[in-house]
């Protein structure tokens, strides 16, 4: 690869995760540390590690970035997935939802990118959901951005929200994909391969 490609898909990824939330969606999320319906950082740092079998440094400062951002989340996805890109990429995943005040629900997601977005990788994914009233909110269709680099191993983290609902996925996964993209994931009830 020429160096200015790799110049550019180095700029690229780190504009990409210095993204965060904007300050006015994130002061919407209102307090509630005392919210008997959240998780606070240690429950979702055990969950994690019971998850992820461990947790990294990496890890730990992912999850420190979104608490300190966003605060304590009413809900958690744990799943996994798998991806792939030529400039337009694709990704499927499959999970769990867990809620306190709720029992466990099986979720979908599937989406199309486009960006400076090349290679595959299959990813275990732990996405805090912030602002769910109920699971009906996570049905939809959640914009973003993303910035991978994905080297035998890594971590990444963005944010995605559709109407009040956030969502902050960290994903840690095995492959060779290198890159930053704009796209979208379609969350469902049920399996679907079209990422439309």
């Amino acid at each position: 690869m020429s160096n200015w490609l790799t110049r550019l898909y180095a700029a690229t990824l780190l504009a990409v995760l210095s993204v965060s939330l904007p300050a006015a969606a994130a002061d919407n999320l209102g307090p509630n540390s005392a919210d008997k319906d959240t998780y606070t950082k240690d429950e979702v740092l055990e969950k994690a590690r019971g998850f992820f079998g461990s947790t990294t440094k990496g890890l730990a400062e992912g999850f420190e970035k979104v608490f300190s951002d966003l605060g304590r989340p009413n809900g958690f996805i744990e799943g996994e997935e798998f991806g792939g890109a030529f400039v337009v990429g694709l990704r499927y995943g499959r999970g769990t939802l867990n809620r306190k005040m709720g029992r466990p629900l099986e979720v979908f997601w599937q989406g199309p990118s486009v960006g400076f977005d090349f290679g595959g990788n299959v990813s275990k994914v732990f996405t805090l959901v912030y602002r769910m009233k109920n699971a009906s909110d996570l049905f939809r269709r959640f914009p973003g951005v993303d910035g991978s680099l994905y080297v035998v191993a890594g971590i990444s983290l963005n944010y995605q929200q559709a109407g009040n609902t956030v969502l902050a996925p960290i994903r840690t996964g095995v492959g060779l994909r290198a890159g930053a993209n704009v796209g979208y994931l379609h969350y469902n009830q049920e399996h679907s391969w079209l990422p439309f």
